[in-house]
């Protein structure tokens, strides 16, 4: 590379980390204040907090890296032109498409990065991250030990107890168990306690009340224990691993093993076929969003008045590239034969860089005017 290309590569970089860390933060942020709520609300720990949020920074810095690669262009771009850069650029005889050089140079080094992000690092991070939420749903002590709160552990059972002793004791319990279409069965008890055995987690009531409503006679029984041993492992899924998702799959696999990957995930060929395009595409779109910042304000050549209108611009563009990119999703999910319209928005992308580096060339401005001018 020679020094105007390390010059304009070494703002587009410095430029591309500060918007990455900023787009990120935000994101993140947005993201933590969520994870935050529900875990916290939830009895977890400061810690399974983090790991969350680590887990889910991957899939936060896939989604903005062609944003920041767009911001990090149009900023460069527009610092250049407002101190007369590119103008002793293009005077030293440098064309608009030998001054995208750079750019691409910077594009295919973020595609890259994100090309590691959405095959490698996102799905496994976003298996991880699922195993994790499986394994917080089964904790017992985060799922059932919550005073003063009536929970639902598993659909048709609602739990409540009244408050939790220092001992672990558990005071004034009420727990309905409506999960029987021809019964239900509500049991209350002044203490119960929660123990483990070889075959699931029990809980023992003491000094209580067994209340069961036939459904079909609408006949109701008490039955009063002094102690009574219930059955909470069916509250509680303890199945191993995570159910198969394309989310996790390797792109590979969803290229080479569609139909099994399909029906491993209870998805159409289609969706698969989609999901494993999309992961390639977004990588590119990377390098789209750099050049097509820059050749829009290139196109735009220096003004007293700023680059407003051409920054206006890219940004209208980079709105229409996302237009195509939902419109041709729903398609490429319908028909498996339809996958390459998930490229259809790097198609574009490029086609409009294209035609704003030929108009920054003077090629649609040739004409006898042109001529003259020169």
């Amino acid at each position: 590379m020679g020094r105007t290309d390390r010059y304009m590569l070494s703002q587009l970089m410095v430029l591309f980390g500060f918007f990455a860390l900023v787009l990120v933060s935000i994101y993140w942020i947005n993201r933590a204040v969520v994870l935050f709520d529900t875990l916290i609300g939830d009895g977890q720990s400061v810690a399974v907090f983090l790991e969350f949020s680590m887990l889910s920074l991957p899939a936060v810095i896939g989604l903005v890296l062609p944003l920041a690669s767009f911001a990090a262009a149009v900023q460069m771009t527009n610092r250049l032109s407002n101190e007369s850069e590119l103008v002793v650029m293009q005077a030293t005889g440098f064309s608009p498409w030998r001054l995208a050089r750079p750019v691409v140079i910077f594009g295919i080094a973020v595609a890259v990065l994100g090309g590691v992000l959405t095959n490698g690092l996102i799905p496994a991070s976003a298996e991880q991250l699922k195993l994790r939420e499986k394994e917080i749903s089964q904790n017992m002590t985060a799922k059932l030990l919550k005073e003063g709160v009536f929970l639902h552990p598993t659909r048709g059972v609602t739990f409540y107890i009244r408050n939790i002793a220092e001992s672990g004791q558990l005071e004034d319990m009420f727990l309905s168990d409506n999960r029987d279409a021809a019964r239900r069965v509500t049991y209350t008890a002044k203490e119960a306690y929660l123990t483990r055995s070889d075959n699931g987690p029990r809980m023992v009531m003491v000094d209580g009340m067994t209340q069961s409503l036939d459904r079909n006679t609408d006949r109701l029984s008490v039955t009063y224990f002094e102690d009574f041993v219930y059955d909470v492992s069916g509250f509680l899924k303890n199945e191993d691993g995570v159910d198969p998702d394309r989310d996790f799959f390797s792109t590979w696999d969803m290229l080479t093993k569609t139909a099994a990957m399909a029906e491993l995930a209870r998805d159409t060929e289609g969706e698969i076929l989609e999901a494993a395009h999309k992961r390639l595409n977004d990588p590119i779109l990377c390098l789209v969003t750099a050049l097509l910042g820059f050749s829009a304000l290139l196109a735009g050549g220096f003004s007293r008045f700023g680059s407003g209108t051409y920054i206006l611009l890219s940004i209208f563009l980079i709105i229409v590239l996302m237009i195509i990119q939902s419109a041709v999703k729903d398609p490429a999910r319908a028909a498996p034969a339809l996958w390459w319209l998930t490229y259809l928005p790097s198609l574009a992308g490029f086609a409009m860089v294209g035609l704003l580096l030929s108009y920054a060339s003077g090629y649609f401005r040739r004409g006898p005017r042109a001529e003259a001018e020169v």
